[in-house]
């Protein structure tokens, strides 16, 4: 069934116009790009299956790359509903369904939170569209079943307000007095983490890195438009050409043995002899 969904995402994704690479034994299935927007993609029968750790590489690594990270999946134990925003592990996850209305730009206003459903209110297009329709303060009051100082309280803020009321103000004034919940969102960058002498390397040169192990690659390294997927091994990982091919990314091998051909690599000597990062672009630039 993870077979079949990730198959009907990436043919919705070519139609509507992306690049798309899939892969294997990584934190994520898919990466789709279509001009500045990328999505990294996790693709699950349940999204209760997925790990934290996962979850935490995927936000690592999207924040790194500028992606929005997204699980899609048809249940969480349950069925997940349509038009319905759920939260895995910080990560916004959707049924099918509701993932190709958001890639159509028809984001869902609902989503599921500790308090159970719940919507957003815009307080300023609430009392618009309220005062447009001739609704008083205490009429509007009554067909929510709350008092008028809630309805003022919702008008002078952005409220999050349960299903049941927010289904009542669909009723009476539609979707525009509710915030969209965009899927598509992306993550500040993290700080860097690392432990391993390359990783810590990247740092003193200037760079932001993390270190990763549900990856094709084993460090991701950002300095302002300069991206660098790094692999420290002998054996070069058969995805990582077409993936930052798609980044537009950089790839560096550092091997302890077995020199790989045709892509930029050194030893981890030659790595930690850099004194300086422009040195280091130059190289990779030049190759």
């Amino acid at each position: 069934m993870k077979q079949t969904l990730l198959d009907k995402v990436g043919i919705f994704l070519l139609r509507k116009g992306f690049t798309i690479k899939n892969l294997t034994r990584t934190c994520f299935d898919a990466l789709a790009r279509k001009n500045g927007q990328i999505l990294l993609i996790k693709v699950l029968e349940d999204a209760n299956s997925i790990s934290r750790q996962y979850t935490e590489e995927m936000i690592a690594v999207a924040s790194y790359i500028n992606a929005s990270p997204l699980v899609i999946a048809e249940k969480a134990g349950g069925k997940l509903e349509n038009n319905i925003v759920y939260s895995r592990f910080d990560i916004y996850t959707v049924n099918f369904s509701t993932f190709l209305s958001c890639v159509n730009n028809k984001f869902p206003f609902i989503k599921r939170s500790k308090a159970g459903l719940t919507a957003s209110v815009v307080g300023r297009k609430l009392k618009e569209k309220r005062e447009e329709l001739g609704y008083s303060l205490n009429a509007l009051s009554k067909k929510l079943g709350v008092t008028s100082r809630m309805v003022m309280k919702y008008e002078n803020e952005n409220s999050e307000v349960t299903i049941s009321r927010a289904l009542k103000l669909y009723d009476l004034f539609g979707e525009n007095v509710f915030n969209e919940v965009n899927v598509f969102v992306q993550h500040e960058q993290l700080k860097s983490k690392f432990e391993t002498e390359v990783s810590r390397k990247y740092v003193e040169l200037g760079f932001d890195a993390t270190e990763t192990k549900k990856t094709p690659f084993d460090i991701i390294a950002r300095k302002g438009n300069e991206l660098i997927l790094t692999e420290v091994s002998d054996k070069v990982d058969p995805q990582m050409k077409s993936l930052s091919m798609l980044l537009e990314a950089d790839n560096l091998v550092i091997f302890q043995k077995k020199k790989p051909k045709n892509i930029p690599s050194m030893t981890k000597q030659e790595f930690l002899d850099f004194e300086k990062s422009n040195e280091l672009v130059r190289f990779l630039k030049e190759f």
